[in-house]
């Protein structure tokens, strides 16, 4: 006799699945083809996905939520299905100086097929410009800035961007009008600054030369905090992904790295310090945390002389102890990398058990323990640049970008190799090289810099390289 579960004990037990387990499931029968498809499920996937807790109903319109995650995922994988041949090329010529680039449109969660990708970038002129990647136009400019502006970032969901110049002056825009919405002038250099979203409210992060760490409102820019981290400039300050947590990083490489509570940095006591521990591992060049473990942070230590590095992986916990409450930092794993391996540059890490990283002409995926899980060698000459979001990687290498996806639920093969673009935007630009690289969902965006032939350098003349699918890919 066949046993039917109760319709609540069902979607209990499809609460555990993944995308793949979930779509299985609901082939058995009508019955759990019911369950499978109820929106509690599919908007529980949502939220383990996307930052989408403020989607309502409303913003959903006739559509259900397993509509809704199924459309964020053709989406995201646009650029992963797309061919050489579907890609679009433009060119914006001379808007992209010294300072990086960065996206003020976010990968949007929403149910229109047509996106706008803006990019913000600092042109040879000092003006702080916005530009219509699909178009290939500018569509906003600040000012000419007095000083060189040697800072920017951006803070997609309030479509902002926040500037540091050389007079150590930070500025918001709104990248609509002429002026900033608020000025600040810093005591010391900014060498790190990082905008993000919290329940709280918008705000931004900056470390400086001195080796302390500012919290500010946004866009306001009022003074909500201020903590000395260390004796030295601070290079490196990366909050993690459900913004309960700031990394930091001296410039002094024998200083252990610090952990903070963001909580007690948005909400400071008085007379007491904020929450923070140090990282019992010195030598750190870069850190990244892991977008679906999200206390955990993996750290990339390298020697002076660069022949050996190691990777340390850590689970961040708070405790209470004796009504007091200490962050506890845990030590889950660690490899150092084969010496006959080039040195390491850039890292990025998937699911919070593997690590990727550029080797030479090399991509290397390791799992946190050491073990190579793949290897591609899809590039002739060496890695130069490098991006890791949650659905990507891109590599580049002389005149070539690599397109790389991340598989659904950590399933083999981790990473699965997709597109390779040569030399396409070459017949828009000559004599340039790759300096830069970033995708969001709609494009991939390069920094073309022309190179001197008389002594092979960069010329501070910038170009950059828009390229995406058509919509109907």
């Amino acid at each position: 006799m066949e046993i039917r579960l109760p319709d609540l004990a069902l979607k209990r037990i499809f609460s555990f699945l993944d995308l793949f387990g979930l779509l299985q499931v609901s082939q058995v029968n009508k019955h759990w083809n019911r369950i499978a498809d109820s929106d509690y499920l599919w908007r529980s996937l949502s939220l383990q996905r996307w930052d989408c807790s403020n989607f309502t109903y409303q913003h959903l319109g006739t559509h259900t939520w397993k509509q809704f995650f199924l459309h964020q995922r053709r989406k995201e994988l646009r650029l992963a299905l797309a061919q050489p041949r579907n890609f679009i090329y433009k060119v914006t010529k001379n808007i992209a100086f010294e300072t990086q680039l960065a996206y003020l449109s976010g990968n949007s969660l929403t149910m229109d097929e047509q996106e706008k990708s803006i990019i913000c970038s600092v042109s040879p002129k000092q003006e702080l410009c916005a530009w219509d990647v699909q178009e290939g136009t500018i569509i906003w400019s600040s000012p000419v800035q007095e000083f060189h502006l040697s800072n920017l970032v951006t803070l997609p969901q309030m479509h902002l961007a926040v500037t540091m110049d050389r007079k150590k002056t930070i500025k918001v825009w709104n990248c609509q009008d002429r002026d900033a919405l608020a000025v600040l002038p810093m005591p010391e250099p900014c060498y790190c600054m990082e905008a993000y979203l919290t329940k709280d409210g918008p705000f931004l992060m900056v470390g400086d030369a001195a080796g302390d760490i500012y919290t500010f409102t946004l866009p306001g820019l009022r003074d909500v905090s201020k903590v000395t981290a260390f004796q030295y400039g601070i290079v490196l300050l990366h909050c993690s992904p459900d913004k309960k947590w700031v990394f930091a990083c001296g410039t002094y490489s024998r200083t252990l790295p610090q952990v903070f509570l963001t909580e007690s940095l948005l909400r400071p006591s008085e007379g007491s310090a904020p929450l923070s521990t140090f990282l019992p591992h010195k030598l750190c060049a870069s850190a990244c945390w892991a977008p679906k473990v999200k206390n955990r942070i993996t750290l990339m230590s390298q020697s002076s002389t660069g022949k050996k590095t190691e990777f340390i992986t850590f689970d961040l916990t708070t405790k209470k102890t004796g009504g007091q409450t200490v962050i506890q930092a845990h030590e889950v794993a660690s490899f150092q990398v084969a010496a006959h391996l080039k040195c390491p540059i850039w890292m990025g890490a998937s699911d919070g058990y593997m690590i990727v990283f550029t080797s030479g002409p090399y991509l290397l995926l390791f799992s946190i323990t050491g073990f190579l899980l793949q290897r591609f060698e899809d590039h002739q000459a060496a890695i130069n640049n490098f991006w890791v979001d949650p659905c990507y990687v891109l590599t580049t290498s002389e005149n070539s970008v690599h397109v790389y996806v991340w598989e659904e639920g950590g399933r083999h093969p981790y990473l699965r190799s997709c597109c390779h673009l040569e030399n396409t935007w070459h017949d828009h630009t000559t004599d340039s090289c790759i300096s830069s690289v970033m995708c969001d969902n709609a494009s991939i965006v390069l920094r073309l810099r022309k190179q001197l032939q008389s002594a092979g350098a960069d010329s501070p003349a910038a170009s950059s390289g828009p390229c995406h699918p058509p919509p109907g890919q």
